[in-house]
């Protein structure tokens, strides 16, 4: 744990360099749209160690798996994030000598990220090993509205008089840190230099990608514009132009440059570079701040619906703000053939793939901050793969239309090649029916179901009922070699919480095949006949939900793990030496795997998901016993944790949780944020003040809140969207106040009883 970054309520801010914090900081300081988004490297060469990366939204590739031997249904490949053309890169010198910031003389330094209005700026003093001296200011912002276009601005104040040589690159000769075999994976196809516009489109070597980048480039001095006639240079995927500048002490340069990434994921190949031109053309007719000031508006807009406000701990405040702004730079519904990856744009880490992750916790962050149009894109993603995941159960040895969602994926296609998660960490499917019962629940949109969410639910449902097996021995259905969520466990045999949201889809499915049936008859037939669907299914799940096995230990009114658990050497965390910790970094696998300790919630997951199964007993002896031994070193882990520990009454243990979920790559806990951040988890630091101290849940589509006020705060306020009305939550220790915002008549239900509100009303409990 590191605490680095300044402590701001709207801003990440860094003061001074450290070399050794940089790669950390080029994650913390990433920034994007949705679309297309990079990593926090300088604009100026820096030969010091850093992760230079640029990421478009769609475009992958398919790495060569790499596996010690292969096993049968081994996907063919593991698909990767591309870094992509690098835009915003400029090369400096001073008289013959370059600024490179890793071997300059930095005499100040700060960065600033502006989450209010999508702002990176630095602002620095250097020396050159030449003596002279400059200060540089510099603005980076992706624009909200325009999404294929991102902007810079340059200054160099000079000190001493100097003859400056400016070169304004693209470069497309990049690799992916993750390659497996070093490989690139980007050829040319052309390359344009002319006044001060520049062009590079290169296309991937395998699945033909294509991304054009073109920029346009402008040099003012004293704050008038300078004609200026560059030197171009052009070589497979690399385009320049070179100026010759001569400034006197005092003179300041501005270098404002305008960008257009487009890609074959949007656009036909073969237009792709008119596009471009045309894009650059017409944005480039704008100034930098007349584009900035449109997209700080719209960054205005998703701070109105998602933000949270704490008064009286201001890295608490920080905190989930630098969350909130990740997440909606990294996801904001445009496209459905998107997802989110669990590093977003901001690293290569576990590939920039589709995981769980996404329904199980990113879905429920939007579904109450934002449009209920762009949750809705998260499933119909997975509906447009249904395919593809049918595709996956078939080759595992399924049939007759049963699904299995892939543990990692781009386009509905398994490329994960761990084989314990692979195929068995198959609980991914429960998480994806969950996700659209949440989706029902908060908008009422049930008409989703014949739009293809009963068709997502019944290939998960006809795989769970494939995928368990009856025990003569035992007389009762049970689940063989699974990896739950806990992945310090393999391929053990009947892990309850995925038994237990195996049962709940089942049961869920054939609750939503009655409805419609109910209710939209006609509908409902040609779905059937669609999916060749039969009465005789229903009964075979009714069947297993009455006898699937779920293990439990009534002497310690728990319910276990998986079987075999409790016959482990069980030692709390809090007897293992901090010398052994991370055990994924200090212990062998074998030792971990034959170890009860828990990387993140695992039967504590389905307590979350299915809270009111439980009593009130249930949750505390089951968090008390599993708790103990958890080492959370799942990025997941501590917000599930925080929610449940609110929900039983451990305010403290709560706040505990939240700051490790919500501070979790600002202040490094994992060790690991200079690979990027942990977008995926970060849904949960909202989470934990939403859910867990506000207490929000909806139930029977009907708005609940029980608020908890920790002890550090003086208060706290959020603001969701609930059937698209806007209510805001004002939570102190004297107690709540809800203001209706929205145009109709709302209630809220709370221990005290029901508040019910006109529009515009408030009322207090």
């Amino acid at each position: 744990m590191i605490d680095y970054f300044k402590a701001d309520e709207w801003n990440i801010i860094e003061e001074g360099f450290h070399a050794s914090m940089h790669e950390i900081a080029e994650s913390v300081f990433s920034i994007g749209n949705g679309m297309i988004g990079q990593r926090a490297n300088f604009e100026e060469t820096y030969s010091g160690h850093s992760l230079q990366g640029t990421y478009v939204g769609g475009v992958y590739y398919p790495d060569k798996t790499r596996v010690g031997w292969w096993k049968n249904g081994y996907p063919e490949y593991f698909a990767k994030v591309l870094n992509s053309t690098y835009w915003s890169g400029l090369r400096i010198w001073a008289n013959g000598e370059e600024i490179d910031l890793a071997k300059v003389h930095i005499l100040d330094f700060r960065r600033e990220l502006n989450m209010r209005e999508g702002l990176l700026s630095r602002s620095c003093r250097i020396e050159l090993n030449n003596g002279l001296r400059f200060r540089i200011h510099s603005k980076r912002f992706y624009s909200l509205i325009h999404k294929e276009y991102s902007a810079l601005k340059y200054s160099i104040e000079a000190e001493q008089d100097a003859e400056l040589r400016i070169e304004n690159y693209i470069d497309g000769d990049v690799q992916n840190k993750d390659s497996n075999y070093e490989e690139k994976f980007w050829e040319a196809v052309s390359e344009e230099a002319q006044n001060d516009q520049l062009f590079v489109q290169v296309k991937t070597k395998k699945l033909d990608w294509h991304l054009v980048t073109a920029t346009q480039f402008e040099v003012y001095k004293n704050d008038k514009r300078s004609q200026l006639a560059p030197a171009a240079e052009r070589r497979a995927k690399f385009a320049s132009n070179t100026y010759k500048v001569s400034v006197k002490k005092g003179d300041k340069l501005c270098l404002v440059k305008h960008a257009i990434s487009a890609s074959n994921f949007h656009h036909n190949t073969d237009s792709l570079m008119v596009h471009a031109k045309k894009q650059l053309q017409k944005m480039a007719a704008s100034t930098f701040e007349e584009h900035f000031h449109m997209s700080s508006n719209a960054w205005k807009q998703k701070w109105e619906t998602a933000d949270v406000v704490i008064e009286g701990d201001v890295k608490a405040q920080q905190a989930v703000r630098f969350n909130i702004f990740h997440l909606n730079q990294t996801y904001c519904g445009d496209d459905p053939r998107l997802n989110i990856g669990p590093k977003g744009y901001t690293g290569e880490k576990y590939g920039g793939s589709t995981y769980w992750d996404t329904e199980a916790y990113c879905l429920p962050f939007y579904l109450v901050s934002s449009d209920p149009a762009i949750s809705r894109q998260l499933l119909v993603y997975r509906y447009k793969q249904l395919d593809k995941a049918i595709e996956n159960a078939q080759k595992l040895g399924f049939k007759d239309g049963a699904a299995l969602y892939p543990m990692v994926t781009m386009n509905g296609e398994e490329c994960h090649n761990e084989w314990e998660i692979t195929f068995e960490e198959i609980h991914r499917n429960g998480a994806i029916a969950y996700a659209i019962h949440a989706y029902i629940e908060h908008t009422g949109d049930r008409q989703y179901l014949l739009h293809g969410g009963w068709e997502v639910l019944l290939g998960i449902a006809r795989f769970w009922s494939q995928r368990v097996h009856w025990s003569e021995w035992g007389q009762r259905y049970e689940m063989h070699g699974v990896t739950g969520p806990n992945e310090y466990e393999n391929n053990v045999n009947n892990n309850w919480y995925t038994s237990y949201i195996a049962r709940w889809c089942m049961n869920f499915t054939a609750d939503c095949y009655r409805y419609m049936l109910a209710e939209h008859p006609e509908q409902a037939k040609a779905l059937i006949a669609k999916t060749q669907f039969k009465t005789s299914e229903l009964e075979r799940w009714g069947h297993i939900s009455k006898n699937l096995y779920l293990p439990e230990f009534p002497e310690l009114g728990i319910k276990v793990q998986h079987d075999g658990f409790l016959e482990k050497e069980l030692i709390p965390v809090a007897d293992l030496p901090e010398s052994e910790r991370p055990l994924n970094q200090k212990w062998s696998w074998d030792r971990i795997l034959r170890s009860p300790y828990i990387k993140q919630a695992d039967v504590l997951q389905g307590f979350y998901f299915f809270e009111d199964d439980f009593s009130a007993e249930e949750h505390e002896r089951n968090y008390r016993f599993y708790e103990s031994y958890t080492v959370h070193e799942s990025s997941l882990s501590p917000c599930v944790h925080s929610i449940l520990a609110a929900k039983i009454g451990w305010t403290e243990k709560a706040y505990e949780m939240y700051l490790r979920t919500a501070r979790l790559d600002l202040d490094n806990y994992n060790n690991d944020t200079e690979d990027g951040l942990h977008i995926t988890s970060m849904a949960g630091s909202y989470l934990s003040i939403v859910q867990g101290f506000g207490g929000l849940r909806i139930k029977n589509q009907e708005l609940h809140l029980n608020p908890h006020c920790p002890s550090q705060w003086k208060g706290y306020a959020f603001q969701i969207l609930f059937k698209n009305q806007a209510v805001r939550v004002l939570v102190n220790p004297q107690g709540t106040t809800v203001h209706n915002q929205g145009s109709q008549r709302i209630e809220v239900k709370h221990p005290g009883g029901t508040l019910r509100l006109e529009a515009g009303e408030s009322g207090k409990f």
